[in-house]
């Protein structure tokens, strides 16, 4: 048996995980969301990856970006890597893809807000 805290909701119920018969048994749990985040934390755990990337020329000198959807968790920190160099040049978009295809996952890193471009004076 093993517990995990779920983390899909604010409640953080606590998760008691076994495997009994080849089927993966999920106690705890106040509602189904809980069951569904408990098999996939134990199958193939993924995480949405957050950061910030330098920008010139805009009225913020920084956009948050963010995955898209949930990336597989053992390619966090090569997705986050792949950021590691970035210089973007405003103006950027809300949702304004950054990267395609981190990690030839599928996934890629969207903007998060909208950061206009620096009217000269």
């Amino acid at each position: 048996m093993k517990e995990i805290i779920c983390i899909v909701c604010p409640l953080g119920c606590r998760l008691a995980v076994s495997l009994e018969n080849d089927k993966i048994i999920v106690s705890g749990n106040q509602c189904n969301r809980g069951e569904k985040y408990a098999v996939t934390e134990l199958t193939a755990p993924k995480r949405v990856v957050t950061s910030a990337v330098p920008v010139k020329g805009g009225i913020m000198s920084m956009v948050s970006v963010k995955t898209a959807v949930p990336l597989p968790k053992d390619l966090t920190f090569s997705a986050l890597e792949t950021l590691k160099n970035l210089n973007l040049q405003a103006p950027i978009g809300m949702h304004q893809v950054i990267v395609n295809n981190v990690c030839n996952s599928g996934v890629d890193f969207i903007a998060t807000k909208e950061i206009a471009k620096k009217e000269k004076n």
